[in-house]
């Protein structure tokens, strides 16, 4: 869950977004490494009064700035394409569930079950409890088995909807006659929250996804309680 002020990434909660935030560390430094450099070109240059004429047109130097900005593309383009790659693998999973967005609320099927599934609406705000979180929480929680590959198959019934849970590295559009997949893996319990990502219409804010990731004998219990 981010807290107020929050600049960076929550905390990663599932290996996909351990290896999003490495990413993102790994392309920052470089970033980091190339606007220093132009910064101590620019202020050498704005400081002395010396130039260089021999380097004017030196082919040395067009080498490298050539070849330099290569070979950093190639250092960001191979973890980026091996992430996209790791996020579009889904090797059997244990469950699946069906998510579909509708005008606005999201509702969840268990396919794996007979008769397992309930719609998810957010809470308003005059009934919250103390300590609830206000646009966050909802009436009916997704609960599922932590440490398990889940596969979530994502649509919607009416506009384009998205799916996202920062946390665990999730975001997957819901396009109304298209069934999208995403696989889901929890390292830990807990609460996970997120949002509708896409501009859907005026209460596109309103649609919160509230993940609750429990050990598997109590997602058992629960499942039975539920059917």
């Amino acid at each position: 869950m981010a807290y107020p002020f929050q600049l960076g990434f929550q905390d990663a909660s599932s290996p996909i977004m351990e290896e999003l935030l490495h990413f993102h560390d790994h392309t920052l430094m470089i970033v980091f490494l190339i606007s220093s450099l132009v910064l101590y070109i620019i202020s050498l240059m704005l400081t002395t009064k010396l130039t260089h004429t021999s380097t004017m047109d030196a082919q040395e130097v067009e080498t490298i700035w050539t070849i330099l900005p290569a070979i950093i593309l190639i250092m960001i383009a191979l973890p980026s394409l091996r992430i996209l790659y790791m996020m579009d693998e889904i090797n059997n999973p244990s469950l699946t569930v069906k998510t579909m967005g509708h005008q606005w609320y999201w509702s969840y099927e268990y396919t794996d079950y007979e008769d397992l599934s309930f719609d998810s609406y957010m809470i308003p705000t005059s009934d919250l409890n103390p300590g609830d979180l206000r646009l966050l929480e909802v009436d009916n929680r997704v609960v599922l088995p932590m440490e398990l590959p889940i596969r979530m198959l994502i649509s919607s019934e009416d506009v384009l909807h998205s799916w996202a849970v920062p946390s665990l590295g999730l975001k997957t559009d819901a396009i109304p006659g298209r069934l999208n997949q995403a696989t889901l893996i929890s390292t830990r319990p807990g609460l996970f929250y997120g949002q509708c990502s896409e501009i859907c219409g005026s209460n596109h804010s309103f649609m919160p996804i509230v993940l609750e990731m429990a050990p598997l004998k109590h997602f058992e219990s629960w499942s039975l309680s539920m059917i």
